[in-house]
């Protein structure tokens, strides 16, 4: 079994910055991709960043391009999303995922308020 905790949720003015942490653990003995996903109040769970491996392939949806960024240290089995400029927009829970063995495997989420 995969396990994924999500931190560093929290309530942030616009403009601010978050950085959000995940921490994998488990059966982690291959290589898998990571990403973020989030839901905000009465929408569907979108994409918001991916990144693989190696971490030199990274992907974002159009609305946080140049705003957020992806990244991954996989000598501690993490990945962080640091978020800046964010929107009210932005407001929602963020989910971390992994793709590992065949299998998707997804945190409980971490929210983020973006408010004044």
């Amino acid at each position: 079994q995969v396990q994924l905790v999500e931190s560093g949720g929290g309530q942030v003015q616009p403009g601010g910055s978050l950085t959000l942490s995940c921490a994998v653990s488990g059966r982690t003995n291959s290589a898998y991709a990571m990403g973020w996903f989030r839901q905000a109040p009465g929408k569907e769970r979108e994409f918001v960043a991916a990144v693989n491996w190696s971490g030199r392939n990274k992907y974002y949806t159009d609305a946080v391009r140049g705003r957020f960024t992806a990244s991954r240290d996989n000598a501690k089995n993490t990945g962080q999303l640091q978020m800046n400029s964010l929107k009210p927009e932005d407001t929602a829970v963020y989910y971390c995922y992994a793709f590992l063995n065949g299998m998707d495997y997804w945190g409980k989420g971490t929210l983020v308020t973006v408010s004044s």
